[in-house]
């Protein structure tokens, strides 16, 4: 039988909710192809990613962050939303 103290029960969930304090949705820009980038990128990891990662990608850099998560990570993507995908990023989130 395990057992948990009434401190370590509290400090465990004190430290999950500090850990979602100030999380809020991500709301990427409005725009074509925003349906693909949700639907296939947010399958997998959060859509953080690409804000986080907005200011250093040009067009050609998106499009192998696209490719790289098809050929190396398995993302099952087929080609017309890979290349929906590579131009909504290009467009509005490249430099």
């Amino acid at each position: 039988m395990v057992r948990i103290s009434f401190a370590t029960l509290f400090v465990s969930l004190l430290a999950a909710v500090t850990a979602m304090a100030g999380e809020e949705p991500i709301q990427l820009k409005q725009a074509t192809g925003l349906d693909k980038v949700e639907a296939n990128c947010g399958a997998c990891h959060s859509l953080d990613y690409v804000i986080m990662n907005s200011p250093f990608p040009a067009g050609a850099v998106w499009e192998a962050e696209v490719n790289k998560m098809i050929r190396a990570f398995g993302a099952s993507i087929d080609e017309p939303d890979a290349k929906t995908i590579v131009e909504y990023l290009k467009n509005n989130y490249g430099k």
